[in-house]
């Protein structure tokens, strides 16, 4: 039986979402209206969906609830909320009544720590599903491993044979039988060497055998989200920060994460040199952070300049910016997250992002405006770019940058393209997205 349909868009339930905040930790109505600097009678009608909040007014309710405005704005961390439609979905069956994905905000609410741990018992599961299909895709086309399989198997055929020989000629003479045994010693020796090979081959590096542990990837970003995406060291020293940065990041033990995490941090080196946060702020304050009237800062790389807005210090009063980076295959290789807008790392995102729709068009940027199914909207601007030639006549490696910010946090409409068109009814990927009739579904 499938999972209860969300009836309500979550962008709509902030004045309920406002009022299960306040009874959970125990706030009179009253009290609450006199923290904000309204009425009573007004705040009634806030938390009984009647009245429209936002601005000044949402941050100081969220301030005196002790709670991020997006979580009053747009209800659970949407990666947490998507987490949870998808491990409704993937529910075969279910102990009682079926899962309430419409709730999955009161649930949120009311016992965080319980949401939380549901939420990372499907991300576990997710990982352990995708290391299984890794597993059986290396079984099927992984040219070591198939090596390896045809030396097992002749040393296999060699010594069943040489067995078969020896059993069968009782009246072999002493010296070939000598020879017979040396040879069999010897074929046995190249299979236990050869299946201890095969053994290691699927060994995780790391030498405790923790062979579930985070991605590369997922420990990378753990490094920049603990940083806000942003390197002081970094801006004022360059590329000779990131030693100290990388020894003092869990994690990097691993070769493999170390070089990757070497890498990013190299490409945030670099571009701190191309546009440095003293030429990139003064443009970028006076223009509202705007993407598009900063295009030029980059003198013609436009993931440039989406990179360094995503990588902006703290202080700054810009907009909360996520980023995505992709492949020419739609693999996600990079992300920042934001709490209302889920990117996720195991599996595509939604096809309908201008993400993906700017690998069609390389070399120019694009701008638009998503609605997600729960209401909430938010502007994107993304552009495919070559990162490296292959040779001549050959096609280059492209990557695409898109880079996201709730639409309320926004200025006017961007230079760099058509945000006050119709929106691209779009979704966090199609595996949790409940818009059935979306002709991008997969």
């Amino acid at each position: 039986m499938p999972p209860l349909p969300d009836p309500t868009p979550r962008a709509h339930l902030t004045g309920h979402r406002i009022r299960e905040r306040r009874l959970l930790i125990g706030m009179k109505q009253a009290a609450l209206a006199e923290a904000a600097g309204i009425s009573a009678s007004y705040l009634n009608l806030i938390e009984h969906n009647r009245r429209k909040i936002g601005g000044k007014l949402l941050v100081q309710l969220a301030r005196t609830l002790e709670v991020e405005p997006g979580f009053l704005a747009d209800g659970a961390d949407a990666t947490i909320h998507d987490t949870l439609q998808a491990a409704a979905r993937a529910a075969v069956d279910s102990f009682g009544t079926v899962p309430e994905t419409g709730r999955i905000d009161d649930l949120a609410a009311r016992f965080p720590g319980w949401t939380g741990l549901i939420a990372a018992q499907q991300k576990r599961i997710s990982g352990l599903e995708a290391a299984v299909e890794g597993l059986r895709d290396r079984l099927s086309h992984d040219p070591v491993l198939a090596e390896a399989m045809h030396e097992v198997l002749s040393s296999v055929a060699a010594i069943r044979s040489t067995a078969d020989i020896l059993a069968r000629e009782r009246d072999l003479d002493a010296a070939w039988r000598a020879r017979f045994h040396r040879n069999l010693h010897e074929e046995a020796e190249r299979l236990s060497a050869r299946a201890t090979a095969m053994l290691g081959h699927f060994e995780a590096p790391d030498a405790r055998g923790a062979a579930l542990s985070a991605t590369p990837i997922e420990t990378v970003e753990a490094l920049f989200d603990a940083s806000a995406h942003h390197f002081p060291e970094i801006e004022e020293a360059g590329a000779q920060a990131i030693p100290a940065i990388l020894a003092r990041s869990p994690g990097m033990e691993d070769a493999a994460t170390r070089a990757l995490g070497e890498r990013m941090l190299s490409r945030y080196a670099e571009d701190a040199q191309r546009l440095p946060l003293s030429r990139l702020l003064p443009a970028a304050r006076a223009c509202g952070f705007d993407p598009g009237a900063l295009l030029g800062l980059g003198a013609g790389d436009v993931a440039l300049v989406l990179r360094r807005l995503a990588a902006l210090p703290r202080a700054e009063p810009a907009p909360s910016f996520g980023l995505a980076i992709c492949d020419a295959s739609g693999a996600l290789l990079f992300r920042r997250r934001l709490a209302s807008f889920s990117i996720p790392r195991f599996g595509p995102g939604c096809p309908l992002w201008p993400l993906y729709a700017a690998l069609a068009r390389p070399g120019q940027p694009d701008a638009g405006l998503l609605e997600m199914p729960q209401g909430a909207r938010f502007r994107v601007w993304a552009v495919a770019q070559p990162v490296a030639q292959t040779g001549f006549g050959t096609a280059p490696v492209v990557q695409a940058t898109m880079l996201v910010a709730p639409h309320e946090a926004t200025g006017p409409a961007s230079a760099g393209g058509n945000l006050a068109a119709q929106p691209i009814l779009a979704g966090p990927g199609c595996a949790v997205c409940p818009r059935e009739t979306c002709p991008a579904r997969r």
